[in-house]
């Protein structure tokens, strides 16, 4: 199939799978047939011999296999494919560089074909769904138009576009509209709200992988006044709000901006958990937490030559993965929603890789399997806002649907070589993804150690 082009939807059955329903106690439904119709929507989920498959479906034989919701990745970046960075790209003169060719015709038909491959190895790695949480512009509202025409078979794509922050804060100029009072804050939200965005994202603090000096990782830098205008502008329009928040303060300042996600974190205390469970600011009323293990645990395991960071980048890393990884076990002991984010495109980040994040929940952060992987389904469906369509293999939601060979609850890696996968209802056969095997090689070695 020519991923490429506009194709109608063949109704189908998938016959004889053990379904892994995505539910925290890792429960299955054995020799179950699954239909899906011409509108890409589950109609029946029963008993195989309890079920007639309606004349003209498509029917695959799922016998020996098992079928399981469709991943979703909360946090991902386009820009990139998760080899290590170059200085040019963190420094603010290359950055500037960067920004400056990418707002060019050429640059950003550039942009938009590496981000179109980069999204079309999360479709070929399992992900349904993502939310894009930094983009260079407004490529990805452009890709999720083109997916809800049905011109492009791609997960669905929840885009951000650029995220909010102050001058020269974290992500700027290169992925980020710069703003620093509330009144340019509240100009900043509405060009992206214009644009078509499907989500907004805020940069509370400072970042590692373009910090220039000692401790700007975790540093404040906007406003709470400026988060509540950004955050109420989104919440108006029904948009989620996630903050980029690497410290106690920044994490306390963005949740009582209002914000809906905290992505990466830090260790937890009694306000800061009370604010996550009961946030009057939030449109929902609660918070969650991505904690992108997948993006701070190789800045702590991996050799800094491989990682293509400064000494002043890896020092700022060690200041708070240690708190990433501690906020979301504690998170998950304290019945706060933490969803699945991997930061694609950071370093030993790359696309292909959503399962990591459940492996290093259950590694590090106390989660069993069965709940990293309600967590990568279900969970962080709920806090994308769109549990009502995906996230689970029910009647009247999308087929967003993997075939696997074996139950993920039991084997989180079965999950990085998807047989099958049927994205609202499109199929995707033999998906395939290019591998980085040392990348690869080197993940392996150090999180199973």
């Amino acid at each position: 199939m020519n991923l490429f082009e506009k194709h109608g939807i063949e109704p189908f059955a998938i016959e004889h799978a053990t379904v892994a329903t995505g539910d925290e106690d890792g429960r299955t439904l054995a020799d179950t047939t699954i239909i899906v119709d011409d509108r890409g929507i589950i109609t029946a989920i029963a008993a195989s011999n309890e079920t007639q498959v309606p004349e003209g479906y498509h029917k695959l034989n799922a016998t020996g296999k098992v079928v399981s919701p469709g991943l979703i990745n909360g946090h991902v970046h386009t820009f990139g494919d998760g080899k290590p960075l170059k200085s040019s790209s963190t420094s603010p003169e290359g950055q500037a560089r960067l920004v400056k060719m990418m707002h060019t015709a050429p640059g950003r038909l550039m942009t938009y074909a590496n981000s179109r491959k980069n999204v079309m190895t999360l479709l070929n790695s399992g992900v349904t769904t993502f939310r894009s949480v930094g983009d260079i512009g407004y490529e990805l509202v452009k890709m999720r138009d083109e997916v809800n025409e049905g011109k492009l078979v791609a997960p669905r794509i929840i885009p951000a576009g650029p995220m909010m922050s102050i001058t020269g804060g974290h992500g700027a100029p290169l992925v980020a509209i710069e703003s620093d009072d509330p009144e340019q804050s509240q100009a900043a939200v509405e060009k992206n709200l214009d644009n078509g965005v499907g989500a907004i994202k805020i940069a509370s603090t400072g970042g590692v992988t373009d910090s220039q000096v000692l401790g700007e990782a975790g540093t404040p830098q906007m406003t709470i006044d400026q988060m509540r205008v950004i955050c109420e502008a989104a919440h108006a329009n029904d948009l989620i709000v996630a903050a980029h928040a690497q410290s106690r303060e920044g994490v306390y300042r963005a949740l009582k901006a209002g914000v809906d996600t905290i992505e990466h974190g830090c260790e937890l205390d009694d306000e800061l958990t009370d604010l996550y469970l009961h946030n009057p600011n939030s449109l929902r009323g609660w918070s969650a937490l991505e904690p992108t293990l997948s993006a701070g645990l190789p800045m702590e395991l991996l050799p800094q030559n491989e990682l293509g960071l400064t000494d002043i980048q890896m020092s700022n890393s060690h200041d708070v993965v240690k708190g990433m990884v501690d906020g979301a076990r504690q998170a998950h002991e304290a019945g706060i929603k933490v969803g699945v984010g991997t930061d694609t495109a950071m370093p030993y980040v790359p696309q292909y890789d959503t399962w990591m994040e459940m492996h290093l929940m259950v590694h590090f952060a106390g989660f069993t399997p069965a709940q990293a992987f309600h967590a990568g389904t279900q969970v962080t469906a709920e806090i994308l806002n769109v549990s009502d369509v995906t996230g689970s293999i029910e009647v009247g939601k999308s087929a967003d649907l993997l075939v696997l060979a074996e139950d993920p609850v039991k084997n989180l890696r079965t999950l990085s070589h998807p047989l099958f996968i049927s994205a609202a209802g499109h199929p995707v056969f033999h998906p395939n993804v290019d591998h980085f095997t040392d990348m690869d090689a080197e993940l392996d070695k150090v999180y199973e150690a």
